[in-house]
């Protein structure tokens, strides 16, 4: 007797679970975990870094993902309608500067403003803030070529008929970029904007290569110190989770709007 299609599409689905579950079942019975349990799953290690891994390593990995965020935000709406211009060279100045920066590695952007700028300019990195600053001011700069090209597809995605409605009714063309455009395309750009508010969030993890003090280490320095300290992997496990436990639900949400946005239009 021939199956229905639907009957063959849940045997193929029931076959793919069991499959899974096998493969999950064969890692868990011939893991060594005898070895594994004191290296990275180490209680003593985990309960020495409480606190002390959520209130310096992971508050300061979200302080500096939102300074991050928001001022790569506003460069790059900035950026974004430069590139938009009529006018040749703010379309040209931002241009290179998206290129340029979506184009080079993050770790080398941080590490050229963090310490070949200042020799540039004659001035010493700690007149400039610090490490941790210009470590910072070079993720802003990278967050905010990638942020602008987001925002240039929202505000693009923008129908005309709204523009020129607006400017029939006498609005300039200043007006009715920022109280029609850009309104109408911060609502298509929120999804892509949370996923990169994640990324930024793991890419913070880049500034240690600008150096660091014990006060301003993120998630992922103060677990490898801790673990190079300790001689063991936990911290490293632990950093691990409470980045899943951040970026999980920031994902959720993404993924929320966006089916959200997909039936309102």
């Amino acid at each position: 007797m021939a199956l229905r299609r639907s009957q063959k599409q849940k045997l193929y689905r029931y076959a793919v679970y069991v499959v899974l579950i096998a493969i999950a079942v064969w890692v868990a019975l011939t893991a060594n975990w005898a070895r594994l349990v004191p290296l990275f799953l180490n209680p003593e290690v985990a309960l020495k870094m409480l606190p002390s891994i959520i209130t310096v390593g992971l508050v300061n990995t979200l302080w500096f993902t939102a300074v991050a965020f928001v001022a790569g935000l506003i460069l790059g709406v900035i950026l974004a309608l430069m590139k938009m211009s009529v006018i040749g060279p703010f379309r040209w100045i931002a241009t290179v500067y998206v290129e340029l920066f979506r184009g080079l590695p993050a770790i080398l952007t941080i590490f050229t403003i963090a310490f070949i700028l200042p020799i540039a300019a004659g001035v010493p990195g700690k007149d400039l803030g610090g490490p941790v600053v210009l470590g910072l001011i070079g993720l802003i700069l990278v967050a905010a070529a990638y942020m602008a090209e987001t925002i240039r597809a929202g505000l693009q995605a923008v129908p005309k008929g709204q523009t020129e409605a607006a400017r029939s009714l006498g609005m300039s063309p200043m007006a009715t970029t920022f109280w029609i455009v850009i309104p109408q395309g911060f609502r298509i750009i929120i999804p892509p904007l949370t996923n990169e508010f994640v990324l930024l969030l793991k890419d913070t993890s880049l500034l240690f290569v600008a150096g660091t003090f014990i006060w301003s280490k993120e998630l992922t320095t103060f677990a490898r110190d801790a673990s190079t300290q300790n001689a063991n992997g936990t911290p490293l496990i632990m950093a691990a989770l409470l980045y899943l436990i951040v970026t999980i639900p920031l994902t959720r949400f993404t993924a929320w709007l966006e089916r959200r946005m997909a039936r309102e239009r």
